[in-house]
């Protein structure tokens, strides 16, 4: 035992002949170790590596086809906001084309309901300037006839005497006498 356990305790003094590892010198390796790793590696590890690659494939169609769809969408949406731009733009336009006309119309209509209240206001106008006119000449009438009455009772008053008034009295109580016999 004692063997063993120094066996274990020199391991660190074992010269490096004899001892396994890898050989660095290209020249001095063996070709056919290395095709043999190489073929153990590639004979274990092409499940894995394949498997590796298949899921990636996987993800990466998955990822296109999800592209796709999503592409295929934005499209379809792309075309509808499209169509309702198009839509809009003719509304807009035909809000444009009504507008400018409905604008046309509605100046005609205010052109003529002005020369319709102006044509009134005229009317108005000439009314009440024959309205002034007449009333002026009542008013002159009125202070000439009144005029002419106190001027012919002050000549009436100038001229007649006790007399003569008392004579105009009878006569046109005579005169009113006359004319109710004449009704009865």
């Amino acid at each position: 035992m004692k063997n063993l356990t120094d066996s274990f305790v020199s391991l660190g003094h074992w010269p490096f002949a004899g001892s396994f590892g890898f050989n660095t010198d290209i020249l001095a390796t063996n070709p056919i170790n290395l095709s043999v790793v190489i073929g153990v590696l590639i004979f274990f590890g092409r499940g894995v590596l394949s498997d590796l690659l298949d899921n990636r494939k996987q993800r990466i169609l998955n990822t296109i086809r999800n592209s796709e769809e999503l592409r295929g969408g934005a499209i379809e949406q792309l075309e509808r906001a499209r169509a309702r731009l198009r839509k809009v733009e003719t509304e807009a336009d035909q809000f444009r084309v009504n507008g400018y006309s409905d604008i046309e119309r509605e100046k005609l209509n205010l052109i003529d309901s002005t020369y319709k209240t102006l044509e009134q206001l005229e009317n108005y106008k000439n009314e009440t300037i024959q309205f002034e006119q007449q009333r002026t000449i009542n008013q002159v009438q009125q202070r000439v006839f009144q005029e002419a009455l106190q001027g012919a009772l002050g000549t009436l008053n100038s001229c007649l005497n006790n007399e003569l008034h008392l004579r105009t009295i009878s006569a046109n109580i005579g005169m009113l006498g006359a004319m109710k016999e004449i009704t009865d």
